[in-house]
């Protein structure tokens, strides 16, 4: 019952957060220069038309009107209309959601299965050479932003090789293997990276699992190194690293709108600098809220598990 207890009162900081969250993003977009209506009509329109456009999209009354208008809206998925199409923004960022939380997910799975071999190796062996060599390798991960990564993937296999398409989206629903063959490049450059970043994380966090006491008194009992991990280290050294994955995750929220430019991906992302390119303010206020939201969320989340993967904490709380 403490564990629910916890992770309600959790589940209030986060709502407390949301609101915090959606007051600042809402003032930062209706301090931005540019009249929605102007912009929507054109420098040669009358000031009666411009007047009157401003009534239609509600943006003639005030500040706290909006907002109230606008926040009210968002628990039922209702974010307005496009100042620019008129069309509804709810549905825009529900279709382009997909590609972007695809594009999230698989990255990190492609991180994930670099980060946690190579980390638990390089751990296990850091005396040796290849303990060594892993960890160099790591380090140059760091160096490369995944906007070259994908950039130099795309040259090689798409433009040298022909061997995935270089650009272009594949709905799920039409195929599975083009859907993969279409993101395979893009969770690669994001995975590449973020997976070398996470590999220290996971090496160093081993490391001080196998230094503890109860490790030593493991491998006294007759468990081998790989034995005693698996059996009484691997819960102690997964709540620093699930500590950072949260962190890695909202990286590659981040890492994933410069990579749908890159391979030219329908996702949130792109629809966000198209946004800001069309002065689209209401369009870039609720797109920014799905985001801030979704990091949100991925706190939240990570604070759950640490109860999960070590009870000592509900106890503490």
């Amino acid at each position: 019952m403490s564990g629910l207890l916890l992770a309600l009162r959790r589940a209030g900081f986060l709502l407390v957060s949301l609101f915090i969250a959606s007051v600042l993003v809402f003032l930062t977009c209706a301090v931005l220069p540019g009249d929605p209506a102007r912009v929507a009509l054109g420098v040669e329109a009358t000031e009666e038309a411009v007047a009157a456009l401003r009534r239609d999209l509600g943006v003639d009354r005030s500040l706290v009107a909006q907002y109230a208008d606008w926040v009210g809206g968002l628990p039922r998925g209702d974010f307005g209309r496009s100042y620019v199409t008129q069309v509804d923004i709810g549905e825009q960022i529900a279709d382009r959601l997909g590609v972007t939380l695809s594009l999230v997910l698989g990255g990190m799975v492609v991180a994930l299965l670099i980060a946690v071999p190579f980390g638990v190796l390089a751990a296990v062996r850091h005396r040796d050479a290849s303990g060594t060599a892993l960890t160099v390798g790591s380090q140059l991960g760091l160096a490369v932003p995944s906007f070259w990564a994908g950039i130099l993937l795309a040259y090689v296999f798409a433009v040298r090789l022909r061997w995935l398409p270089a650009s272009g989206y594949t709905n799920l629903a039409d195929g599975a293997v083009e859907w993969v063959r279409h993101l395979l490049l893009p969770w690669l450059a994001l995975g590449l990276v973020q997976g070398a970043v996470l590999m220290r994380y996971v090496r160093s966090a081993v490391l001080d699992v196998l230094r503890e006491d109860f490790m030593r008194t493991a491998r006294a009992v007759g468990r081998t190194k790989t034995g005693a991990l698996w059996r009484h280290g691997v819960r102690n050294a997964a709540i620093p690293v699930v500590t950072v994955l949260g962190v890695q995750l909202s990286t590659l929220l981040v890492g994933a709108i410069i990579i749908e430019s890159v391979f030219t991906l329908p996702g949130i992302g792109t629809m966000l600098l198209q946004g800001v390119a069309n002065r689209d303010l209401l369009l870039v206020q609720g797109t920014i809220m799905v985001l801030v939201g979704f990091v949100l969320a991925l706190n939240w989340l990570v604070e759950v598990l640490y109860t999960v993967l070590d009870p000592r904490l509900r106890a503490a709380t």
